[in-house]
């Protein structure tokens, strides 16, 4: 009985081939007596031991014409071949291909008579096993038809101990692109002459694979319209060149033909993947695979890689391809490309501890860029989750500071269904992005009963470009949580933004949860490193935005920036905050954080909110001490008075010229102005603003300075000032510019009088020669011990006011200081 054994080693990059002549004989213990011959290619020296051969396939020449390729996995041939070489103390375990005489290449098949000498044994594949075991050549369940990984010696390497990043291939990639390019123009499809020309200059091995994986990436296309079944799929390499396009076949059988150009070993891999095609949740078991790869042999160890997904990705709503080189598919580790490729035979998985089927079908799908910007899944671990009381929450941590979004979509099968892979802003009110240090939590609400498709996106934090697609996820929400509609997040997530640190801001009052506005108040309070200026914007889905300007009061000091926000509705508020640096007056403002605010209980009423045009700069700060004001005798910008006045002070180190503005909303008729509520007092450096407030309300206080002195009047701060007091605080005396730095007004403190009464006036005036009151009379004041002058003054019938007067030096002429209004009788008008 004749028949013919070939046999491969993974150790060499040559063949062997042995051959059962008519005078070889079957033993009864199922031993064939062979002679094992060299190839010419790669001879074997002489001078090495024999060897010895367990385990051969043996087929007759007529079953092996019409099988010439056993398929993968396969176990049909009855035995098996190891082959062990006593010189160099190897076993290695050989994949055997039965092929008849007219089917193999000659070159390849020609035998060397200098060996004849040589003589293998061959044995039935279960005489033979428990006996390989033993030695440690088999383990217990390999495989036949595709050669094993064999065991790593030690621990694996990773793509990163082959090369550090892809720039280390620059040169190797232009040439291979530069060259696939003028091929392709001589229309040249020949595999071998292609080869040759990518390969030129590689130095290695591992660059004459990288130009190979990189000529397929940038020449072949998906055929769309051949997975589709509109034209003939094609798979064979010289199709697939001519064409210019194929299926993953296409692509993994004419990667394996050029690695077998250039010496490299290389495998063909089916299984599943979740690419196109691809059914969220479905079952694959006993499902016949859809895709192919490969697998490489690089110094002993295997590496895989997918020049199909390599290439690009299929635009299914469209029907194209679109080409986009992505060099994470060269050389993937192991742990990473198992999340989306899982091989029909366990041993491709390459891993330690390979996982089921089933495990692959419920893992989160994660596209390479979640792998290249170094994000890991903290939970959920499976794609599928169940909401508990209407929320779904999922979890990252991130190396790199990074943005993100999501998109939340009523659910449909497929996974890669033509929605856009890229995504710029937020328009989903169903969910929390929340980012600290170095994670992200997504907090997700479905707005009612169903199951949602959920894609995540991320881009590096310093990046410009669209946030892209890093993994997906399906929620089942049986019951949602009733509640009120988040507001839009253009700036995505919520908290302090991670580039907030560099932006000057070191911590913040307020985490990444919402927050509680209490009877419809909040404050934020945000440390920083170096002085900033702030900025603030307020939203809410039925808040107008002029209304939204008056709920904001900020104040800004060199160490903490402070935001007062009030809420006239209830529900939920996006509060966000944008900083510069406070002397660059040139550089923009960046979002430093964003904070989601609940009100759910009592709300602040229209007359409650602050005053229109409210300065960004209120409260004592940065601005105040750059101009020598200081010691304050109020902190903050907000000021609560129950008596309907209030005294506020502080020290005018530099002299400057000041005015003080009092103003409320609305155009509310007075009988009284604004400014005759106000009254000022400068004595050595101390400045007091004394306020008496007309009725109830809200009211702004502004204080101005002339910087220089004799410019313009600048804004310094504003105050907010609240009255809870109805009873009515009268005026103060109008004051005209006479009334000037060391002038005190001791009595009376009201610029309104009784008619026909004695009132005693008290008031130091520097430099004052005189100083008298005139109205229906004139009255002087005398000067006491203590520098004050002092006198009764009758304040008349109200006809006219009174007038305090003072003459200074030798002139004579009296200058109006204050004036003072007399109410009228009862019974005139």
């Amino acid at each position: 009985m004749s028949a013919k054994v070939a046999i491969q080693k993974f150790s060499f990059p040559f063949s062997c081939a042995a051959r059962l002549s008519q005078q070889d004989e079957v033993t009864q213990e199922g031993r064939v007596q062979v002679k094992l011959h060299d190839l010419q290619e790669n001879r074997i020296s002489s001078e090495a031991s024999p060897v010895a051969v367990t385990g051969a396939l043996v087929q007759n020449e007529k079953q092996a014409q019409k099988s010439p390729k056993p398929p993968p996995g396969g176990d049909k041939p009855a035995a098996r071949v190891l082959v062990c070489t006593d010189a160099s103390q190897s076993a290695v375990i050989s994949r055997l291909t039965v092929e008849g005489e007219d089917q193999r290449p000659v070159a390849k098949r020609q035998l060397s008579s200098e060996s004849a000498a040589r003589t293998i044994t061959v044995v039935k594949k279960s005489a033979v096993r428990k006996e390989a075991e033993e030695h440690g050549y088999l383990k217990p369940k390999a495989h036949l038809g595709q050669r094993a990984p064999p065991p790593s010696a030690g621990k694996r390497r990773r793509r990163k101990d082959l090369f550090t990043n892809s720039e280390v291939f620059s040169r190797v990639d232009s040439h291979a692109i530069r060259a696939g390019a003028e091929l392709k123009d001589k229309c040249v499809y020949d595999v071998k002459t292609i080869v040759q020309s990518v390969t030129q200059g590689a130095r290695n091995e591992l660059e004459r694979l990288r130009a190979i994986w990189v000529w397929l990436c940038h020449n072949i296309e998906y055929d769309v319209s051949g997975y589709l079944g509109r034209s003939e799929r094609l798979c064979s390499p010289e199709e697939v060149i001519a064409a210019g396009r194929g299926v993953c076949c296409g692509y993994s059988s004419l990667c394996s033909e050029m690695c077998r150009e250039v010496g490299i070993e290389c495998q063909e891999v089916p299984g599943h993947s979740k690419g196109i095609g691809y059914l969220q949740g479905q079952s694959l078991k006993n499902v016949t695979s859809d895709h192919l790869w490969n697998s490489v042999l690089l110094g002993g160890q295997w590496f895989l890689l997918d020049a199909c997904w390599g290439a690009g990705r299929v635009d299914v709503q469209h029907e194209s391809f679109i080409r986009r080189f992505d060099d994470f598919y060269f050389l993937t580790d192991p742990e990473e490309f198992i999340e989306s490729h899982f091989p029909d035979e366990e041993k491709w998985q390459l891993l330690d501890a390979p996982i089921p089927l089933e495990e692959f079908e419920r893992r989160v799908f994660k596209t390479s860029a979640f792998f290249t910007m170094g994000l890991r899944l903290i939970q959920p671990h499976h794609f599928h989750i169940v909401t508990d009381d209407g929320e779904a929450n999922v979890s990252l941590s991130f190396s790199r500071p990074a943005t993100f979004t999501y998109e939340i979509t009523q659910h449909q099968d497929l996974l890669h269904r033509g929605a856009p892979e890229q995504k710029d802003s937020s328009n989903s009110t169903f969910g929390l992005v929340t980012v600290s240090h170095r994670s992200m939590r997504l907090q997700l609400l479905p707005p009612a009963s169903g199951v949602y498709d959920v894609k995540v996106f991320a881009r590096p934090e310093t990046a410009t470009t669209s946030l892209i697609w890093i993994c997906s996820f399906t929620v089942e929400c049986p019951i949602p949580r009733a509640m009120e509609e988040i507001p839009e997040n253009p700036f995505l997530s919520w908290g302090l933004q991670p580039v907030a640190g560099s932006l000057g801001v070191a911590g913040s009052s307020q985490g990444s949860e919402a927050a509680e506005a209490v009877e419809g108040v909040f404050e934020l309070a945000l440390k920083t490193s170096r002085p900033l200026m702030l900025l603030c914007e307020l939203g809410h889905p039925g808040l107008e935005a002029a209304v939204a300007k008056r709920c904001l009061a900020t104040q800004i000091q060199p160490d903490v920036l402070t935001c007062h926000v009030l809420c006239p509705l209830r529900g939920f508020y996006r509060l966000s905050v944008f900083v510069r640096d406070y002397e660059k007056t040139e550089v923009k403002f960046q979002n430093a954080g964003n904070f989601l605010l609940h009100c759910k209980g009592k709300v602040v009423g229209p007359d409650e909110l602050y005053p229109p045009n409210l300065s960004s700069v209120c409260g004592p700060g940065s601005r105040t001490l750059e101009a020598g004001l200081s010691k304050f005798s109020h902190t903050t910008a907000l000021v609560s008075t129950q008596q309907g006045k209030c005294n506020v002070t502080f020290h005018n180190q530099r002299d400057l010229e000041l005015h003080t503005v009092l103003s409320r909303e609305g155009n509310k008729p007075a009988a009284v102005p604004l400014s005759r509520q106000l009254f000022c007092t400068y004595t050595d450096s101390k400045v007091t603003v004394s306020v008496s407030l007309p009725d109830a309300g809200v009211y702004r206080l502004g204080l101005y300075a002339k910087i220089p002195p004799g410019g313009d009047f600048s804004p310094m701060c504003d105050f907010v000032l609240r009255n809870s007091c109805d009873q009515p605080g009268p005026p103060f005396p109008g004051v005209y510019s006479a009334w000037r730095k060391g002038c005190v007004l001791f009595e009376p403190r009201v610029g309104l009088l009784k008619p026909l009464a004695w009132v005693r006036f008290r008031v130091r005036v520097p430099g004052a020669q005189r100083v008298s009151m005139m109205g229906e009379t004139r009255t002087d004041l005398k000067l006491n011990k203590s520098r004050v002058w002092e006198g009764e003054v009758f304040s008349g019938n109200g006809l006219q006011p009174l007038k305090l007067a003072a003459a200074s030096g030798e002139s004579s002429d009296m200058a109006v200081l204050l004036t003072f209004d007399i109410k009228q009788l009862e019974g005139e008008v």
